[in-house]
C-alpha cells in the first residue's frame, strides 16, 4: 500500500522520519509532505505515534495518462468504488491540482469525480448512490492531480492529526499542536528526550500550554492517538483490523507506563497571564500529562537566578510577536529575553520562534542555527542559541585569540602577498587625505589585481565590506574561492580589522525585485560618521550597506548647497542625502521611495542625529515617477538618484538608460525658479539624452565628484546639474520718424 503524510512546509524531513519510525521502508519527500509504502499495519502505527504530519492518506488508484476534464470522469467511471463505499454511507470529495493546465478550478473536478462515483454507484446498486456530506461523512476521497497523473486517495487519518483533543477554552495567540511538536523536535532538547533521559525543559511563555504539554507527551512516550477524542477513518475503511489495532494501542499504553516509570521528566511553564496558567493546566489535565508540568504565573523579564530551577536544562517557546502590542513595547520585550537567559541561564540551550524575525535581533546573541516553520500562513523563524557560562566564554575567546594569533604569523600565499602590498600602498596613498578631510569610510581596493576582483570598503577602521565580483563562468570554482580567501587574509593583515569583522558578498547583476533581496535576518546595525552626520549600516542583510561611498562628494555639495532651500530627495534609499540637506541648513526636505524598509532606515537615520521627523522632514512611500506626476509642489534642490533598472507594481519597468528623459522632465516641473536637479546614475555606460541637452541648461560634474578613493575607478557614477533654461525676451528694434 501506498500512503501519503501532508505536513506543514520545512518539516517534511521529521514526518519521514515518523514514516520510518512506523515500519516503512521506502520513504520519499515530496514537496507537500511524504509519500511512504507500507501495510495497513505501518498507516496505523503512523497515525497513532506521529506528531508532526496533519493528514494521511492512502492510495487507491493511480492513471498517468490523462488529459481532459471527461477523461478524469471516465477514468473514475471504470474503478470499482463498490469496493469502498455502498448508497447507505456518506461521502465527500475533495481535489487538488498541480502543474495541470486542463484544470482550471479544483472545485469542478471534485464535482466531476463525485459524479463518477455516484454514476458508478447507481449502476451497482439499482440506482442508488451515497449522499454528500461535507461536514461528517463515512468516508473521504481525494483526488491528486499532477500534470496528466491523478491519484486517488481514501482518507486514512480522518479529522487533523494534529487535533489531539486536549484543546478546549484557549488564549488569543494560538500554536497548533503539530508546530509546537516540530518546533520541539528542531531544539536540543529532543535529542536527550529520545535518548529516553529528557533533560529539565522550560517554557517561560506558555500561553494555552501546547509546547510544554507536547513535551510531556514525548518525555513520557505518550502517542498523541492515545488521547485522540475521535476516532481515526480507517476505522470505517473495509479492511480495517480492529484486532491488530487493539494490539498497538495496547503496545501504546505499556510503552507510556515504562517512560512514566523510568524516566525523570521535569518540565516547567509559566506565563505572565494568570488566565493562561488555568487554561494551560486544564489543557494538560484532558491530555493527562498534567502531573508532569511544573506550571506558575510568573513574568519572564523580572526572572532572577533564584526563579530559574537547578539545570542546566533547555527553554523552547514563542514569545508574543502580534500586532496587539505597540512596537516599542515588543521591541523591550525582546530585549529583555536576551538579558535575563544571558544573565540567568547560562549553560542552559534556548530555543526561540517568532513570526518576527526581525526581534530576534534585539536578543544580541548569535543563533548557532535557525529553522523556518509556518504558523498557518505566518512564515516563523526559531532561533537556537547556546548560552555560555562565564567560564565557557574565557575559553571561547582564548580560542579566537590563539587561532587569530596562529592565522596572522602563518606566512601568507604568494597570491595574497600580492594583494596585502597592494592595499598597503593605496593606504598609504589615501590615509592621510582621509584624515585631513575627516572621511572614516572609504574604498581600499578596487579590482586593481584582475585575478582579485573585489570592492573593498573600510568603515571607521573596524569594518570592512568585500564585495566579491561575480566570476565569469568559465572560472574554476575552487580557484575563485582560493582567490577569495586570498583576499580576505591579505585584507585582515594589511588592515589589522579582525577576519569576523570583514563581512563578505558577491556583486553581480541585480535585475527586478532581486535587487532588494535581503541577504540575512541579522538586523544589526553599527553607526558610521561622515560630514559631520552619523549613518545606520547594515553588513549583513543587504548587498549595500546603506551608504553608497562614492557619493561623498555628492551629499557634501548638497550641504554645502542646502542653506534655506527646499529639498526633495527622489529615490532616496536611505536618507543620507537629506540628512546633508538639513545639516546644510534646508528649510524643508521631502524623501520619497518606494521602499517601506528604506524609508523606516530614513526616518532612523534623522532620529539618532536629532532631527524631526514629523514638521519640516516628511517622507513619503511611493514610486517616485508616479509622485511626480501626481504633486505639484516645487523645489529648490532636488537630488535623483535612481537605480539603473527596476519593476514597479504600479508600472512597466524602468531602465535608466531608456527611460531617464522621463524622469528627468518629471522632476524639472518642480523646480522652483533658479532651482537645479543633481542626477547621478551608477550605469557605466550612461549617455544624457540628446532632447534633454536641447531642453534643458545641462553640466556633466561627474570629475567633481569622484572622491580621491574612486580615481582608478572614474566610471564608479555619472552626476549632472540640470536647470530649466532661462528665457529672455529681447525687445524689437524700433525705428522712428517725425511726424
Amino acid at each position: 500500500m501506498i500512503f501519503f503524510a501532508a505536513c506543514a512546509a520545512n518539516q517534511a524531513d521529521l514526518v519521514a522520519e515518523e514514516a520510518r519510525k512506523a515500519g516503512s521502508e521506502d520513504v520519499r519527500q515530496t514537496s507537500s509532505g511524504v509519500e511512504f509504502d507500507g501495510s495497513w499495519e505501518t498507516g496505523m502505527r503512523f497515525c497513532l505515534y506521529s506528531r508532526v504530519a496533519s493528514r494521511l492518506l492512502m492510495a487507491l488508484y493511480i492513471d498517468e495518462d490523462t488529459e481532459s476534464d471527461e477523461e478524469l470522469y471516465e477514468s473514475t467511471l471504470a474503478l470499482p468504488w463498490e469496493e469502498w463505499i455502498d448508497p447507505d454511507r456518506t461521502m465527500k470529495v475533495s481535489c487538488t491540482t498541480q502543474s495541470c493546465s486542463w484544470i482550471r478550478n479544483s472545485h469542478y473536478a471534485a464535482l466531476k469525480v463525485k459524479d463518477a462515483i455516484c454514476d458508478r454507484l447507481k449502476e451497482k446498486f439499482d440506482g442508488r448512490r451515497p449522499d454528500i456530506d461535507t461536514e461528517n461523512p463515512d468516508i473521504s476521497f481525494h483526488v491528486h492531480v499532477y500534470d496528466r497523473t491523478v491519484k486517488w486517495y481514501a482518507d486514512f487519518s480522518g479529522e487533523g492529526l494534529h487535533q489531539r483533543g486536549y484543546r478546549d477554552e484557549q488564549t488569543d495567540a494560538v500554536l497548533k499542536e503539530h508546530l509546537a511538536a516540530a518546533l520541539i523536535c528542531r531544539s536540543e532538547w529532543r535529542k536527550t528526550a529520545a535518548d529516553g533521559n529528557p533533560g529539565l525543559f522550560m517554557d517561560p511563555f506558555c500561553g494555552s500550554g501546547t509546547i510544554a504539554i507536547e513535551a510531556a507527551l514525548m518525555a513520557s512516550d505518550t502517542a498523541p492517538g492515545l488521547i485522540r477524542k475521535k476516532p481515526y477513518a480507517f476505522q470505517t475503511l473495509p479492511g480495517f483490523d480492529e484486532d491488530l489495532w487493539n494490539s498497538l494501542l495496547d503496545e501504546a499504553r505499556q510503552r507510556r507506563q515504562a517512560a512514566l516509570d523510568e524516566r525523570d521528566i521535569r518540565i516547567y511553564a509559566s506565563d505572565i497571564s494568570g488566565r493562561a496558567i488555568r487554561i494551560a493546566k486544564a489543557a494538560a489535565a484532558r491530555a493527562g500529562v498534567d502531573g508532569l508540568i511544573d506550571f506558575s504565573e510568573k513574568d519572564f523579564t523580572a526572572f532572577t537566578e533564584k526563579d530559574v530551577p537547578a539545570g542546566p536544562g533547555f527553554i523552547v517557546t514563542d514569545p508574543p510577536y502580534g500586532e496587539r502590542m505597540r512596537v516599542e513595547d515588543i521591541d523591550r520585550l525582546y530585549t529583555e529575553i536576551g538579558r535575563v537567559l544571558q544573565s540567568c541561564f547560562k549553560g542552559w540551550r534556548a530555543t526561540v520562534m517568532t513570526g518576527d524575525s526581525s526581534l530576534l535581533s534585539n536578543i544580541d546573541m548569535k543563533p548557532d542555527r535557525t529553522n523556518s516553520l509556518y504558523n498557518g500562513g505566518i512564515l516563523c523563524q526559531a532561533a537556537h542559541y547556546i548560552i555560555f557560562t562565564d567560564e565557557e566564554k574565557k575559553a571561547l575567546i582564548e580560542r579566537a585569540k590563539e587561532k587569530k594569533r596562529i592565522r596572522l604569523s602563518t606566512p601568507l600565499s604568494e597570491g595574497a602577498e600580492i594583494v596585502y602590498r597592494k592595499i598597503m600602498k593605496n593606504l598609504e596613498a589615501l590615509k592621510g587625505e582621509m584624515e585631513k578631510e575627516g572621511v572614516t569610510c572609504y574604498r581600499i581596493y578596487d579590482a586593481d589585481i584582475p585575478e582579485y576582483a573585489a570592492a573593498i570598503d573600510m568603515y571607521e577602521g573596524r569594518w570592512i565590506n568585500l564585495s566579491e565580483y561575480a566570476a565569469p563562468d568559465w572560472i574554476d570554482r575552487e580557484e575563485a574561492e582560493k582567490h577569495l580567501n586570498e583576499i580576505v587574509y591579505a585584507t585582515e593583515r594589511a588592515t589589522g580589522i579582525d577576519i569576523e569583522n570583514i563581512y563578505i558578498k558577491e556583486r553581480k547583476s541585480q535585475k527586478g525585485s532581486a535587487q532588494y533581496n535581503r541577504l540575512a535576518t541579522s538586523n544589526r546595525f553599527n553607526i558610521v560618521k561622515e560630514n559631520g552626520l552619523m549613518y545606520l549600516v547594515n553588513f549583513q542583510d543587504y548587498l549595500d550597506t546603506g551608504v553608497f561611498l562614492d557619493h561623498r562628494p555628492v551629499r557634501k555639495m548638497i550641504q554645502e548647497m542646502a542653506a534655506g532651500k527646499r529639498f526633495l530627495n527622489l529615490f532616496c534609499y536611505t536618507g543620507t542625502a537629506t540628512l546633508n540637506a538639513i545639516k546644510g541648513g534646508a528649510v524643508s526636505t521631502v524623501s520619497v521611495d518606494a521602499s517601506s524598509t528604506y524609508l523606516d532606515w530614513a526616518i532612523e537615520n534623522l532620529k539618532i542625529n536629532g532631527y524631526p521627523t514629523d514638521i519640516e522632514n516628511f517622507f513619503y512611500r511611493d514610486d517616485a515617477i508616479s509622485w511626480l506626476w501626481e504633486t505639484y509642489d516645487r523645489y529648490d534642490i532636488i537630488f535623483c538618484d535612481p537605480p539603473t533598472f527596476s519593476n514597479s507594481k504600479d508600472r512597466h519597468t524602468f531602465d535608466v538608460q531608456r527611460d531617464h528623459w522621463k524622469l528627468i522632465k518629471a522632476a524639472a516641473m518642480h523646480l522652483a525658479p533658479g532651482g537645479v536637479l543633481i542626477f547621478s546614475t551608477n550605469f557605466r555606460r550612461f549617455r544624457m539624452d540628446e532632447g534633454i541637452l536641447e531642453r534643458f541648461s545641462v553640466e556633466d560634474i561627474t570629475e567633481k565628484t569622484i572622491g580621491k578613493d574612486f580615481e582608478n575607478d572614474p566610471n564608479i557614477h555619472k552626476c549632472f546639474l540640470i536647470r530649466n533654461k532661462v528665457k529672455v525676451s529681447i525687445p524689437k528694434k524700433r525705428s522712428y520718424r517725425p511726424i
